[in-house]
């Protein structure tokens, strides 16, 4: 059965790293959030302006059609992507033509959480911007940190990211197989 997982969290989490090694564990596709960001997302976000909603839904939009079209496919994916709001990821869910509003346990589409000290991810963050990898600098954090909203009827997994990438992987994929 074609499925989609999304590693989600805050800037800084892992999500990437997560999600690409999963990707290669599962041999599927990997999808990274951060390239379906149109050019002026990324600019507005590098000059530190957390972006709106407004700028967000066709971001999320483009996203789940791409995860809708591996599910056609009867392909497996594993997206990296903040996914940080219920909305947004109802947005990501409804990419499962069969998701029925509230109805976690049958979507296609599974979310895990990395979850970090707020002073670790800014850590990371900040090692990222001084190399220039990323535009996403660390002063969005806190914008970020604040949007992040888990209800617990959602039964997201959080994982703790302070941990090596190989153990965080093997929590993942012993999550997976219970699902």
């Amino acid at each position: 059965m074609a499925r989609a997982f999304v590693i989600m969290g805050v800037s800084g989490s892992g999500k990437t790293s997560v999600a690409k090694m999963l990707s290669e564990s599962l041999n599927c596709s990997f999808l990274e959030a951060d390239e379906f960001h149109s050019q002026s997302n990324k600019e507005k976000m590098n000059r530190g302006i957390p972006l709106c909603d407004e700028d967000r839904i066709p971001w999320l939009e483009a996203l789940r059609d791409a995860i809708g079209r591996k599910l056609v496919s009867e392909e497996t994916a594993v997206l990296a992507c903040s996914a940080l709001q219920k909305r947004y990821r109802e947005i990501l869910r409804s990419a499962d033509p069969d998701y029925v509003v509230g109805d976690y346990d049958c979507c296609k589409i599974k979310f895990i959480c990395l979850v970090a000290p707020v002073e670790k991810l800014a850590e990371r963050l900040n090692m990222r911007s001084e190399k220039g990898e990323h535009f996403m600098p660390a002063s969005l954090l806190k914008s970020q940190m604040e949007l992040l909203q888990i209800f617990d009827y959602e039964r997201i997994p959080q994982i703790d990211s302070t941990m090596n990438l190989q153990s965080i992987l093997d929590r993942v994929l012993n999550l997976i197989d219970c699902k």
